[in-house]
């Protein structure tokens, strides 16, 4: 079949927008989808499927599935039949429906909880898609082929795995035994558009004013911790902080799963490396963290602090690398310094409480809480300074805040960024930078 001559009128397998497909999904029964299937994969010569481009074996298969779907009279619609094509070619080439929703740029995060059930994230709401796999051993194959990709493994004697795909979305995959419902998948997916601060204050994400002081703060090498939920954006938000850095200073990045996307041309990425099968190969955060320190960096940006490397961390900062950044769960700006101090005792379990927020006191500058909120809209909820010690209490102003007034009938909320017009403690480290009078104008102090 696959050996067939080109038709001189090729057809092209056209786009079709995310309502149409997921009308097309319902239009098409898994009896004809699983007839074509089969007669297809059974009748594909692989040495030359392989030689083929995208577009050319794209039209092959149209061309295979318009002749089974005649033949044995199946109620398909020319439109379902390109569909069924889109799904062929997905499953051949990428990773079957999950392929489909990878190339959608409107979805965040897709979440499979087993093989019937597939959700999707767009602009922060979460849905239930109509697409699923045949069954439970296709959702495993394609999970295989995600953790070989990288040169893992996922079985019964290691059945969880980080990996990463090749446009840089981050893959969790966890299959039975520890997952009851079925192999479960969880991608957060990289986005291909590199947003600045411009980009995201005319989002919404924060105001004008905001996005201004944040350019001065990162331009002025104060050291800034993004703080928020899963989900909430911190990422992005650092990598629009990123923006702001000069491109001739020399940038190490640690990170689980690499995820930063820098601009600049004089960066270093470094990446963790989990424990081998045998149990032994491990690289930590913390052990990429001791080594940075040796690269002769200018800035280090920490993808995500979660445990004791965070002692390296809070010591970078404090030995010259002014202008380093890490994102931070935490619910609050508040709850931030509090996690922060018990990674530090993770770290340094024989240090004293006080000597340990002494050192954050000196670290952190600035923390940049962001959030999803209800209506799926994240913003910045708050940029606050950490400016001293009172007694054993570390004290937090905050200079920029999000205020919510209502709430309209579609679930969406109206509210205000407020500047809260305070002096910033940082400003002797701004005036170094000549920026001084800008902040002062801004802040209206």
């Amino acid at each position: 079949m696959f050996g067939r001559k080109v038709l001189e009128q090729s057809t092209i397998l056209k786009d079709i927008s995310n309502d149409e497909r997921a009308k097309l999904e319902l239009d098409i029964d898994d009896n004809s989808y699983n007839v074509i299937r089969e007669q297809i994969f059974n009748s594909i010569d692989p040495s030359v499927a392989t030689q083929l481009g995208k577009n050319e074996l794209a039209q092959h298969i149209l061309e295979a599935v318009t002749t089974i779907a005649n033949q044995q009279r199946l109620p398909l619609t020319y439109q379902a039949q390109q569909h069924v094509a889109q799904l062929l070619l997905a499953d051949m080439l990428g990773l079957g429906p999950l392929q489909t929703l990878l190339d959608d740029p409107t979805i965040n995060d897709i979440l499979i909880n087993g093989y019937k059930q597939v959700y999707i994230e767009r602009d922060g709401k979460l849905s239930l898609s109509s697409f699923k796999f045949r069954d439970e051993n296709h959702l495993l194959h394609v999970a295989r082929r995600i953790a070989s990709a990288i040169g893992r493994r996922i079985d019964e004697t290691t059945p969880m795995v980080d990996a990463r795909l090749s446009d840089g979305s981050r893959v969790n995959i966890v299959i039975p035994p520890l997952s009851l419902s079925g192999t479960s998948i969880s991608v957060r997916k990289f986005s291909k558009v590199s947003l600045q601060l411009d980009h995201l204050s005319q989002r919404g994400t924060m105001s004008d004013e905001m996005a201004t002081f944040l350019k001065i703060a990162s331009h002025c090498r104060l050291n800034l911790l993004v703080s928020g939920g899963t989900g909430a954006g911190k990422t992005t938000l650092l990598n629009a902080l990123s923006h702001q850095i000069d491109q001739q200073e020399r940038i190490v990045t640690i990170e689980d799963a690499a995820e930063l996307r820098l601009q600049q041309e004089h960066v270093v990425t470094l990446e963790s490396r989990p424990k081998s099968i045998e149990g032994s190969s491990e690289v930590t955060l913390r052990d990429l963290l001791k080594n940075a320190l040796r690269m002769r960096p200018d800035r280090i940006i920490v993808g995500e602090v979660r445990g004791e490397e965070a002692f390296e961390m809070m010591q970078a900062m404090n030995t010259g690398h002014d202008g380093s950044m890490s994102t931070l769960h935490a619910n609050t700006a508040r709850d931030a310094l509090v996690r922060l101090e018990n990674m530090l005792l993770m770290g340094q379990v024989n240090m004293p409480s006080l000597a340990l927020k002494r050192q954050i006191n000196s670290a952190i500058d600035i923390i940049i809480h962001v959030s999803r909120m209800r209506d799926g809209k994240r913003r910045i909820t708050s940029i606050s300074e950490v400016v001293g010690l009172e007694g054993e209490v570390l004290v937090v102003q905050d200079l920029f805040s999000y205020q919510t007034h209502s709430e309209n009938n579609s679930g969406q909320f109206a509210g205000e960024f407020i500047n809260h017009k305070v002096q910033p403690h940082s400003l002797e480290k701004i005036r170094y930078f000549g920026l001084e009078q800008s902040v002062l104008q801004l802040l209206e102090a």
